[in-house]
């Protein structure tokens, strides 16, 4: 039984798995602190304009263990820095926190609960 992290970030797609709920939040805290070390995303002009803080850097997925998963969710790290954590994956219900630790905090108890 294993916690599996999955990080996407630009075309980039890595997963690991980790013993516990722990082990696999310390390392999503350890992907965004290195993605936002990058710097900001530039804006981009398509149909519309984008900015950083609407642009998503990377995602980091947190999936629980078992065929029927015990808990998912993951951060959202936005081009500006800014983090966003979320539960469940098909129907992303944002999680509210003022701080990477709050949202890891409160992503911890999502996910075990």
């Amino acid at each position: 039984m294993s916690w599996k992290v999955t990080v996407r970030h630009g075309s980039t797609v890595g997963r690991e798995k980790f013993g516990t709920l722990d082990d696999a939040l310390d390392e999503a805290r350890r992907r965004v602190e290195e993605i936002r070390l990058e710097g900001r995303l530039p804006t981009v002009h398509m149909l519309r304009e984008f900015t950083a803080d609407q642009r998503v850097a990377a995602r980091i997925e947190i999936s629980g263990p078992g065929l029927l998963r015990t808990g998912e969710g993951g951060i959202d790290v936005l081009g500006d820095g800014s983090v966003i954590a979320y539960s469940g994956t098909i129907r992303k219900q944002p999680i509210e926190a003022g701080s990477l630790d709050e949202a890891l905090d409160r992503l911890r108890e999502a996910l075990s609960g």
